[in-house]
């Protein structure tokens, strides 16, 4: 069996690859008040969708690009993610991350920990002064709770017949697209929302969980 025409993997970002959420510590330690945390009350209660909620606690932040990349320059990654890539490269198989974070926080954090040449799907943000502009290039008014619909990415690929879809994810944000994977790697909410109706749903508190499972699913 080759592994590189049976598999493909899909990444969350934050609190996945990251030991913790960065996009809300972000919002947390560069808001001008904390008008950000009505915002994440409406969210949680599900009267807005991230989009929303994400355009509403932006607006508060103010942080210079030095600022931020001083920031981001300190954030690390879950140790075992790098010989994750290692070992999914080694069958020929490119992981893909999929997040409601922006693009350009990923890519700074990914390169800080040497990891270079994944593909990211995620939201888009530059800095005009120290306001954040924000775009969402793959928002779907037609399903507003997610700002970057994850599940269009994973559908829209035009890949082989039979090819299994494996999630790694935590938060709200993944329930759509791990539900279109055959095999979940799952914790926090994502896990408490699947726990029960998904029986092979491998639950994990670090990726070294997950390294270990694909070292015998890809062999």
């Amino acid at each position: 069996m080759n592994a590189s025409r049976d598999f493909e993997i899909y990444f969350d970002f934050d609190n996945t690859i990251t030991e913790f959420d960065v996009l809300d510590d972000i919002i947390r330690r560069f808001s001008l008040n904390d008008d950000w945390k009505q915002a994440e009350a409406a969210w949680e209660a599900g009267e807005i969708g991230s989009r929303e909620c994400l355009e509403r606690q932006l607006a508060q932040v103010r942080v210079t690009a030095a600022a931020l990349e001083d920031y981001l320059d300190s954030i690390k990654v879950d140790p075992a993610f790098g010989p994750i890539i290692d070992l999914a490269r080694a069958h020929q198989i490119e992981p893909v991350i999929v997040s409601d974070s922006f693009g350009g926080i990923i890519d700074r954090v990914l390169a800080n920990n040497g990891v270079n040449g994944l593909k990211v799907w995620a939201n888009d943000l530059r800095l005009e002064g120290d306001r954040p502009i924000l775009a969402f290039p793959s928002f779907h008014s037609i399903c507003s709770a997610c700002a970057n619909c994850k599940t269009s990415h994973l559908l829209k690929r035009n890949r082989p017949i039979g090819l299994k879809k494996i999630y790694v994810g935590d938060g709200r944000s993944d329930i759509c697209p791990a539900g279109f994977c055959e095999i979940l790697f799952a914790k926090d909410s994502l896990l408490e929302h699947y726990r029960a109706i998904r029986k092979d749903c491998v639950p994990f508190d670090h990726l070294g969980t997950v390294y270990l499972h694909l070292q015998c699913l890809l062999r």
